[in-house]
């Protein structure tokens, strides 16, 4: 199984029911080192899916200060495929160490994010 750290739209039922087509069970944790930033969807897809033209996203500050709260769900390969298929281009994937000393993966800002203010 993976480990998906969540702190946005992947939380939400529609969301999961959609991408995952169940819905998944996670424990609360936290990322140090980050904070949120807002990036707009134009995806139709993901507009449906999360009813949000504006989606969080994370941004790397190193800051011991920054946290960011959040689910852990354990989810399969096929699923976080399916998980990279849903975030739009402004997200990368990358491995990420949470408060807790787990490792999961994260979607933070890609190089080309277009963020908001």
């Amino acid at each position: 199984m993976e480990a998906l750290f969540s702190y946005g739209t992947l939380q939400q039922p529609q969301v999961q029911l959609d991408t995952f087509g169940r819905l998944l069970d996670g424990e609360a944790d936290s990322l140090i080192g980050y904070r949120l930033g807002q990036v707009r969807i134009s995806d139709p897809a993901v507009l449906k899916s999360s009813n949000k033209e504006y989606h969080p996203i994370l941004i790397h500050t190193a800051s011991p200060d920054d946290e960011v709260t959040g689910t852990v769900f354990l989810i399969t390969q096929q699923e976080l495929m399916r998980a990279d298929s849903y975030e739009v281009d402004d997200y990368a994937r990358q491995e990420a160490t949470l408060k807790s000393g787990k490792t999961c993966w994260i979607y933070a800002a890609s190089n080309s994010a277009n963020l908001v203010d």
